[in-house]
């Protein structure tokens, strides 16, 4: 019994100095993120959402209509990180994804939504419309995202 109390103490801790590291990670990253934001808004093309979502048209697209915040899309997409590291990329893997406007993270919903189809934009997405301070995979906690993202069809609900 014991060692069972003993066991349990050791994952309580190991969890707490886990999430102290993180947070002074998201800290830092946050900090990097919103100087990088600051620079970038004055980037020939870049807009600014009141949100702090900042996005630059790469290519205009053919249609007319923007999907809703509850429509399913079609895109291909990259993702970096601010140091040029690829966490995620449809188009590496050579197939589109289609996905709900309502399951991804904030900051896509937001952006995909001010795209028309056959549009690219770059979105620039501050950690707290990404994953906040939780790390995802190779996204560290606090980072702000980089997608060069390719509506391709709005598929409607």
């Amino acid at each position: 019994m014991k060692f069972v109390i003993l066991l349990i103490a050791v994952f309580v801790i190991a969890y707490l100095l886990m999430q102290i590291l993180n947070s002074g990670k998201a800290k830092d990253n946050i900090k990097q993120g919103e100087a990088f934001l600051q620079s970038n808004a004055s980037e020939d093309g870049v807009q600014s959402t009141s949100s702090g979502l900042q996005y630059k048209v790469l290519e205009a697209g053919t249609g007319s209509a923007h999907p809703g915040p509850r429509d399913r899309v079609k895109v291909h997409y990259h993702g970096t990180l601010l140091d040029g590291t690829v966490f995620d990329s449809s188009v590496e893997r050579g197939e589109a994804i289609s996905f709900g406007l309502n399951q991804v993270i904030p900051g896509w919903t937001e952006g995909l939504q001010l795209m028309v189809e056959g549009e690219k934009t770059r979105l620039f997405i501050p950690s707290n419309l990404a994953y906040g301070n939780r790390a995802a995979g190779k996204i560290a906690p606090g980072s702000t995202l980089i997608f060069d993202v390719e509506l391709i069809e709005i598929q409607g609900n």
